[in-house]
């Protein structure tokens, strides 16, 4: 089937698509709202770990966190694989391979990865990336979104939003058991000031709309709205390498050598916008406070995460992590 073009998705819309308006994208949030909708008061844990291996980063979060809930869930899990670049310009192999060997550890009963990449097609960069080998050799599936049919994709209606015409999301997303994210800590040259958990969700989106979101001067504020649609369980950062200027693709390159996890988008991008700052990143985020930033103040409007540092709890297991992390805090808390 032909990508997606506008009167597909009208013909999609027709054929019963589920539209959500704005108001209802914060019930999405399950951490942050109760079954009937009341906000519900806890801190957000972030791990930190110090560390050069991925694979050992991988596995020391995940046993700080011990994220809940997975056994027996069929697992959507999302990479940043918007180009086949090496890390932190892409998910690192290591850690996208460690991270199905968790989930699985713990009750996974299955492992789907998906991505739409852009601009190039994303059967080329999985295939640059060798992930086909990779999730033969480790038992996952592969879903690529420029590829599904138009009944799979679930419509949000721009009422209250910066997007004209709505967004779409995959239906297996959406409607998923559990959702997994990883990303990486860099910057973005091209408007979106930096990419990390909340910036991944474009991938999620059809090509078509974001060409209409990079051209916005609304962009980092559409970017927060596509988290409405969805809510990831766990979401592993690799920092271990960073970008401090460009990206998403290449950049200033630093050994930053720090891994995050947590269940938050908002709390682990302000943790992750701390580091950058620690890193000595560009203007657009030296010059700015963390809270202050447009995708994180506008997933704050939306309810989908911390509403301030004092909303962050990080935690550590080692005394090297915990020193670094009393100066990311000291940096979070300053904004």
């Amino acid at each position: 089937m032909s990508p997606f073009d506008r009167r597909g998705f009208l013909r999609a819309g027709a054929a019963g698509l589920a539209a959500i308006p704005l108001t209802q994208l914060d019930t999405l949030a399950a951490p942050w709202t109760g079954a009937t909708g009341a906000t519900v008061a806890r801190k957000s844990r972030v791990a930190l770990v110090r560390t050069g291996d991925r694979k050992d980063g991988v596995a020391r979060l995940l046993e700080l966190l011990n994220p809940p809930g997975l056994d027996g869930k069929r697992v959507m899990l999302k990479p940043n694989f918007n180009t086949s670049d090496p890390a932190p310009g892409s998910t690192h192999n290591d850690t996208l391979v460690q991270l199905v060997s968790e989930l699985k550890a713990r009750g996974a009963r299955s492992v789907t990865l998906g991505e739409s990449s852009g601009p190039p097609r994303t059967s080329g960069v999985m295939q640059h990336k060798g992930i086909p080998d990779l999730a033969r050799d480790h038992g996952f599936d592969i879903v690529d979104y420029e590829t599904i049919p138009d009944a799979d994709w679930i419509a949000f209606k721009p009422a209250g939003t910066h997007w004209p015409e709505g967004f779409w999301l995959p239906r297996q997303v959406v409607q998923a058991e559990y959702n997994v994210s990883t990303c990486c800590l860099k910057t973005h040259g091209y408007g979106g000031v930096f990419t990390m958990s909340l910036k991944l969700s474009v991938g999620l989106t059809p090509k078509r709309i974001r060409r209409t979101m990079h051209g916005s001067p609304d962009m980092r504020r559409m970017i927060a709205e596509l988290n409405g649609g969805y809510h990831p369980g766990l979401i592993v950062l690799d920092g271990v390498d960073a970008f401090t200027d460009g990206g998403p693709s290449n950049g200033t390159l630093v050994h930053a050598q720090v891994m995050l996890a947590g269940d938050d988008r908002v709390a682990v991008d302000a943790v992750g916008l701390a580091i950058l700052k620690q890193l000595g990143a560009n203007d657009a985020i030296m010059g700015r406070p963390i809270f202050q930033q447009e995708q994180i103040a506008r997933a704050v409007e939306l309810k989908l995460g911390a509403a301030r540092p004092a909303d962050i709890e990080i935690v550590t297991g080692d005394a090297e992590s915990a020193q670094y992390a009393a100066v990311v805090r000291k940096i979070l808390d300053q904004g």
